[in-house]
C-alpha cells in the first residue's frame, strides 16, 4: 500500500492565481456597454430602414393604384364626352341636311324628281308605258320637262304625267308595267331619323360598356 502524501506547507495561498480570470476594469465595462449599444443601434437602424422601405413600397403601390383609378375615371369621362359630342355632331349634321334639303326643294322643287325620272328613262327604254304622278302645283312645268327628257333619252313608250294634289312638293310616284318607285320626303326623313336613333343608341351602349 502506497504511503499517503504528506501535506506540505510551502504553498502561499495569499498570492493571486494567474489561471483565474481577471476582473474587468470600469473602462473595459464601459467599452463593452458602448459596443453593445452601438450594435443595438445598428440593428435598430437596419430594422427601421427595412420597415421604412417596406412602408415606402406600400405607399408607392397605393399611389400607383390611385393614379390608375384616376386615369380610368378620366378615360371614362372622355369616352362619355366623346360619345356625347359625336351624338351632338350627328344631330347637327342631320338638322343641317334637313334644312338644306328643304331649302333646295323650295328653290328647285323638280331637281330631285328630274334626276329620278332621267334614271328611269335610261333603264326603261323599252317599257310600253310610264306613269309619273306629281304635285298638282308642278304639273305644267313637270310635264313639259319630262316630255323633253323622254325624247332626248329615246324612250319610245307612252308617257303619262298625272297631277296629284295629295303629293307634297318634291315628292313623286313613278309606275310602269312590272314595277315602280316612290320618292316621298316624309318616308326618307323617317328612315333618317331611325338610322340616327340606332346610331346614337349604339354609341350609348358602347360608352356604357367601356365605363369601369
Amino acid at each position: 500500500m502506497a504511503a499517503p502524501a504528506k501535506f506540505l506547507f510551502d504553498v502561499d495561498f495569499s498570492a493571486p492565481d494567474k489561471s483565474r480570470e481577471r476582473a474587468a476594469t470600469s473602462a473595459e465595462i464601459a467599452a463593452r456597454v458602448a459596443q453593445a449599444e452601438a450594435q443595438a443601434y445598428r440593428n435598430g437602424f437596419d430594422a427601421g430602414q427595412r420597415e421604412s422601405h417596406a412602408e415606402s413600397e406600400r405607399r408607392i403601390a397605393a399611389s400607383f393604384q390611385q393614379i390608375g383609378n384616376s386615369i380610368a375615371a378620366i378615360a371614362a369621362q372622355f369616352a362619355e364626352i366623346e360619345s356625347r359630342l359625336q351624338t351632338e355632331a350627328v344631330d347637327v349634321a342631320v338638322a343641317t341636311a334637313r334644312k338644306l334639303s328643304g331649302a333646295l326643294i323650295e328653290a328647285e322643287p323638280l331637281a330631285e324628281i328630274t334626276e329620278l325620272v332621267g334614271d328611269c328613262f335610261k333603264h326603261l327604254v323599252s317599257t310600253p308605258h310610264l306613269v309619273i304622278r306629281i304635285n298638282d302645283g308642278l304639273y305644267e312645268q313637270a310635264r313639259d320637262a319630262f316630255e323633253r327628257m323622254a325624247k332626248q333619252s329615246g324612250f319610245a313608250g307612252r308617257l303619262i304625267v298625272l297631277a296629284e294634289p295629295e303629293l307634297a312638293v318634291g315628292d313623286c310616284k313613278i309606275e310602269w308595267a312590272d314595277g315602280g318607285v316612290v320618292r316621298e320626303a316624309a318616308a326618307i326623313d323617317a328612315k333618317i331619323t331611325e338610322l340616327v336613333e340606332r346610331y346614337v343608341a349604339s354609341r350609348h351602349r358602347n360608352a356604357t360598356r367601356t365605363t369601369p
